[in-house]
Formats: structure tokens, C-alpha cells, sequence
């Protein structure tokens, strides 16, 4: 068998949340480029359109699931029409996360429980459902998206490295429950990508030297970088990878 063959998603059906732009955009246009029907989540339903529309239009089959993925009625309410119009789904990548820098001394306590519940338990609960009925197939693909943010940590920023960390956990956790049903559960760990949400930091000049300085290859991650390590872990290529983050980072955690 050819080795590209394994790459292949055909006839799989993929649910990647917050994948309206950024790096959720690339990840699901890379799995639809392999031939999966990618359900693209998010809150806002032009952004999604407009995605959906991209995707389609290089060839792709995708649809739109506008829903907050902390609203859990409407998590609920999204994956019983998963399983209602498709009967199955096959790979779910955990993509959504908020981010909300300042000093912890500054977070109420409503504040903290709000970013854990975006950035952490709903995807928890989420995993859980979509778990359900990858066992139905004995096969299945869990990837969360963590970040760097946990192991190298810029000050002002303690909620959101904690509930990556915490994805991290859960995927570990997931890793051993869930392989002996076929179902292999890793994580990627972006660094610095120049997405639309950082685009305001990527375009500061004063940041090069800092760039240059801390990551080895002097740049900034362009998005579409992404798409390769969200492919590779939602196919048959990584069959026996399990319980793994991979670190996209372009080496800034390995540097001393």
C-alpha cells in the first residue's frame, strides 16, 4: 500500500471547533483536502459561512455548526444532529480557546470559572460525547489543541496556561481509556502563529528582536503550518500514536 494512501480521510466525518478562522480554518481545510466532510463550529455564522464557502470551494465538502461550545445545550443539541445526519463522527478536533491576559489578582471568581469553562470543561464534555459514538465504529480521533502556554509562561497569564494544561491532562487521561476502542487521543501544541487574533503583535516591530532571540527559526508561525500535524494526527499514519503533544513552535521551547 502506498504511504500516502494512509493519509487519506475519505468517508470520515470531522468536527473542529472554532474552526471558522485561523488555525482552526487551516486544520479543517486540511482534513477536507483529504477527503473528510468537516463540520466547522463556531459562534458566528458569516465567519463559518465564509469558511464553509472556502472550503467548498477548492473541492471539499463542509458544513456550518454555529454554537457556542460552552453553551451545553447547544453542544448537546449540535452533536444529536451529528449523529442524526451523518451516523457517525470520526475525528473531533478540540480548537476553541479564549484568552483573557491579566494578573490573577485581577480575575473575580466569575471570570475564572468562565475562561475554565470555554478553554477546558467544555471540551471535556464534548471528548465524552463525541467519544460515544466513535466506539460505535471502534475507531476514533481526539486531538486538542494546548499551547505552549504552561511549559514557557509570560507573566500576566495564569488562567489560560492552567486550563491548557489542564486539555493536556485530559488527553493523556482520554489516551488510556479510550485506546482500547480503537480511539487515539493527542494534542498539538501551537507556539507563535500570526494569526488574525495576533495580528496586532505580529506587525509590532519592537517584538523582532525578541522573535529572533527566542525562536530558532526567527519567525513568526504562518497559519497554514498548522495544517500538516492536524492531518497527520487524524489519520491512519498515526495509527499507533497515542497519548502525544506535538509541539509546532518552530523550536522556542527548546531554547535556553
Amino acid at each position: 500500500m502506498n504511504i500516502f494512501h494512509r493519509f487519506s480521510l475519505a468517508g470520515r466525518v470531522a468536527l473542529v471547533t472554532g474552526g471558522g478562522r485561523g488555525l482552526g480554518f487551516e486544520m479543517a481545510k486540511a482534513l477536507a483536502d483529504a477527503g473528510a466532510h468537516v463540520i466547522v463550529n463556531g459562534r458566528t455564522a458569516a465567519t463559518l459561512n465564509n469558511a464553509v464557502d472556502a472550503i467548498r470551494a477548492t473541492g471539499g465538502m463542509a458544513e456550518a455548526a454555529t454554537f457556542d461550545i460552552a453553551d451545553r445545550e447547544a453542544q448537546r443539541g449540535a452533536m444529536a444532529d451529528i449523529e442524526k445526519n451523518h451516523g457517525r463522527l470520526d475525528i473531533l478536533i478540540n480548537n476553541v480557546g479564549a484568552r483573557d491576559r491579566r494578573q490573577l489578582a485581577d480575575f473575580d471568581d466569575e471570570a475564572i470559572l468562565a475562561l475554565l469553562n470555554t478553554d477546558l470543561a467544555a471540551s471535556i464534555m464534548l471528548s465524552r460525547d463525541a467519544a460515544r459514538l466513535m466506539k460505535q465504529r471502534n475507531h476514533g480521533r481526539l486531538i486538542s489543541v494546548t499551547s505552549i502556554s504552561g511549559q514557557v509562561v509570560m507573566p500576566g497569564d495564569c488562567v489560560y496556561p492552567a486550563a491548557k494544561q489542564g486539555l493536556t491532562g485530559l488527553m493523556r487521561g482520554m489516551a488510556v481509556e479510550f485506546g482500547p476502542h480503537g480511539i487515539t487521543s493527542n494534542a498539538i501544541a501551537p507556539g507563535w502563529f500570526a494569526t488574525e487574533t495576533n495580528a496586532t503583535m505580529a506587525a509590532n516591530e519592537e517584538l523582532i528582536p525578541f522573535v529572533r532571540q527566542r525562536i530558532p527559526v526567527q519567525r513568526w508561525g504562518r497559519p497554514e503550518e498548522i495544517a500538516g500535524a492536524a492531518l497527520f494526527l487524524a489519520s491512519d499514519a498515526a495509527s499507533f500514536v497515542n497519548g502525544h503533544v506535538l509541539t509546532i513552535d518552530g523550536g522556542m521551547t527548546v531554547r535556553m
